[in-house]
């Protein structure tokens, strides 16, 4: 290799360095962060030049990180969130609740949380500059450790071996969805074990709603594989139990946005002690915006009372 002088690389290289890292992709990386594919392309060029060292073997179907470049990627995720935590700090001193605010949301959150958190930094915090990004929680846990986003609203305990610092929210009990002809139809006393006996069909994989229905049926010893039905979201699963193909566990605050479009469907109520959930928001630890994120869980709290779900304290 030529000999060449070591420049300190651009937080844009390292920004489109870890895109590709992450994605293995320069396509779909350049599309994470917004950039075009040559200009992310000659970033990592740049990058490699500065260095002096070759971080990426691009082949023709699939980009591989070298083993260097694997140890690059991981000093180059905590610059770059040292650099986030830095402005971050500066920001929320200067004006708490102004600014953009990347907030994350599982899907199974989303459609139904997000009308009331919506509403509530429209007519609380109208300076706050609110991103919403609905991705599954390995996802969001990542976007969160990059800095990428500031705010997780998530099913708790988050998981993932990423350190969050966690503000519970609410629980909210599982409906079991029945078409109306089955026995169980309007029942609200069913023991969980009747899950033994049932065709539960569950979310593909990655979804964290389908581990916590996945736990409640290895609690009863059911096998919940569902066959070879996988639905990608609720909305979907409730069609396939509106169509016969089986039963399926919906978070309660689901309940009336999935079932309120057909009248296939009947809800059956687990006895106590319910399966559920508990919902709430993750950031990082040690975040300077920290006394923001517990005054946005309090406000956000108030505002979905009207929700069939038991208020953490």
């Amino acid at each position: 290799m030529k000999h060449h002088t070591q420049r300190t690389p651009t937080v844009s290289q390292l920004r489109a360095f870890t895109a590709v890292a992450e994605h293995l992709h320069f396509r779909e990386a350049a599309a994470a962060i917004g950039t075009s594919q040559p200009a992310l392309s000659g970033a990592v060029a740049a990058l490699e030049e500065s260095l002096g060292a070759q971080l990426v073997e691009r082949t023709t179907r699939r980009v591989m990180i070298t083993p260097l470049g694997e140890r690059v990627a991981v000093h180059a995720r905590e610059v770059l969130s040292a650099l986030h935590a830095l402005t971050e700090e500066v920001e929320a001193a200067r004006r708490p609740f102004t600014g953009p605010l990347h907030l994350g949301v599982i899907p199974t959150v989303a459609p139904y949380l997000l009308p009331a958190v919506l509403r509530l930094v429209r007519d609380t915090y109208p300076d706050l500059e609110l991103h919403v990004h609905e991705e599954r929680t390995p996802s969001l846990l990542d976007g969160l450790a990059t800095g990428r986003l500031d705010l997780l609203l998530l099913a708790l305990p988050a998981g993932g071996g990423v350190p969050v610092a966690e503000i519970p929210l609410f629980d909210e009990d599982f409906v079991l969805i029945v078409p109306p002809e089955h026995e169980l139809a309007g029942r609200v006393d069913v023991p969980r074990d009747v899950l033994l006996d049932l065709d539960v069909l569950l979310l593909e994989e990655g979804h964290c709603l389908r581990d916590q229905a996945l736990d409640i049926c290895r609690e009863v010893g059911a096998d919940a594989s569902g066959g070879s039905t996988r639905a990608a979201g609720l909305s979907t699963l409730v069609q396939l139990v509106a169509g016969g193909l089986g039963v399926t566990l919906l978070p309660a605050t689901a309940l009336d946005v999935e079932t309120g479009r057909t009248d296939r469907l009947a809800a059956v109520r687990f006895a106590a002690p319910t399966p559920g959930r508990r919902i709430g928001l993750a950031h990082r630890p040690g975040s300077a915006r920290t006394p923001e994120y517990d005054r946005f869980a309090a406000a956000l709290r108030d505002a979905l009372r009207e929700l069939p779900v038991r208020l953490a304290p």
